[in-house]
């Protein structure tokens, strides 16, 4: 047995024994599939013994492997304490927040925790979508965001705290000739035919991406072909200009000159955001935005759904479940 056996390796093997499934696993752990089986063989040479029984339809754990998880969660359970605990002694270090663009919930929210709690600093991220921020979060290259989480993949939301914010109404970004620019709300009936831009081929903004394609859904409404990530206000208003798409938003989105934002309805769409943090993460400033959150839904009816309106019952079920019980105010 070696003296010491690095974290990355147990964390590989605790991740593949729970998944039973290296695809999914490497998935879970965000590496390539090849690095993920090289950490296993190298924990096994460390160890001397087989951790798995492979086989080309299924993998399980070896009588070693099974007596090995119990030890290996209580080593990453400490890991991760230490790392957390070390953050957040004393004058904590600043708090990295994606609130993915300058205006919306985000924003928002960050701009009063800041109001309520001056002495933590909160340094703000622009990261496209929760895809890519929760990818961060995981590999403790970022510490908040916000977004749907139901789009996420579920190992992923198991390592990661959630508090539902608000329910965003969603809204198309129109060019001003458009023939639907000039209506005060735009029925979803009427995009039939229409393609939208909704951020495919952008793996940052999976999430997103899969929330409008559910919308989309038997409605005649298409999505813009797969494009590569843009990145920064100039390039998308560029670009989207450039392109003549209209665009799948939320009604509170950045100006854009030449078009204009209509509100969508029959049904009203809502498109759900949650905090999101690294679960197990104690920090003033989570505790700030936490409370700041609760109070703005609480003081706005952030999450008091439209009569009619539309959700997919997989976002209804972790915003109902996760529903914050905290005051304050925004």
């Amino acid at each position: 047995m070696p003296h010491d056996i690095d974290p990355r390796l147990l964390r590989a093997f605790a991740a593949t024994a729970e998944e039973l499934h290296f695809t999914r696993a490497a998935a879970r752990l965000f590496v390539a599939q090849q690095a993920l089986s090289r950490d296993i063989r190298r924990l096994e040479r460390e160890l001397g013994a087989d951790l798995f029984v492979r086989t080309t339809r299924t993998v399980s754990l070896t009588a070693d492997g099974a007596r090995l998880l119990p030890y290996a969660r209580r080593v990453l359970a400490a890991h991760d304490e230490l790392r957390t605990a070390w953050a957040a002694e004393g004058a904590a270090r600043p708090l990295l927040v994606d609130i993915s663009a300058p205006v919306g919930t985000g924003a928002r929210v960050l701009a009063a925790a800041r109001q309520q709690a001056p002495g933590v600093e909160f340094v703000a991220r622009f990261i496209s979508g929760l895809t890519g921020a929760a990818a961060e979060i995981t590999a403790g290259r970022l510490d908040v965001s916000f977004g749907r989480v139901a789009g996420l993949d579920p190992a992923l939301l198991a390592g990661l705290g959630h508090q539902p914010v608000r329910y965003e109404r969603m809204a198309v970004l129109l060019p001003e000739e458009h023939r639907l620019a000039g209506l005060a709300e735009v029925p979803l009936d009427a995009l039939a035919g229409e393609t939208l831009y909704v951020a495919a081929g952008n793996p940052a903004t999976a999430e997103w991406t899969d929330l409008a394609e559910r919308l989309f859904a038997g409605r005649g409404i298409r999505a813009a072909a797969p494009f590569p990530e843009i990145a920064g206000e100039e390039e998308f208003v560029r670009v989207v200009r450039k392109q003549g798409w209209s665009v799948l938003a939320s009604t509170e989105f950045m100006a854009v000159p030449g078009m204009v934002v209509r509100p969508l309805t029959g049904p009203v769409p809502l498109a759900p955001v949650s905090l999101v943090w690294r679960r197990g993460l104690t920090h003033p400033g989570v505790t700030a935005l936490r409370r700041v959150a609760a109070g703005a839904a609480a003081e706005h009816g952030w999450l008091e759904r439209p009569a009619g309106s539309w959700l997919p019952e997989a976002d209804m079920s972790l915003m109902v479940g996760n529903a914050p019980h905290v005051g304050g105010s925004m």
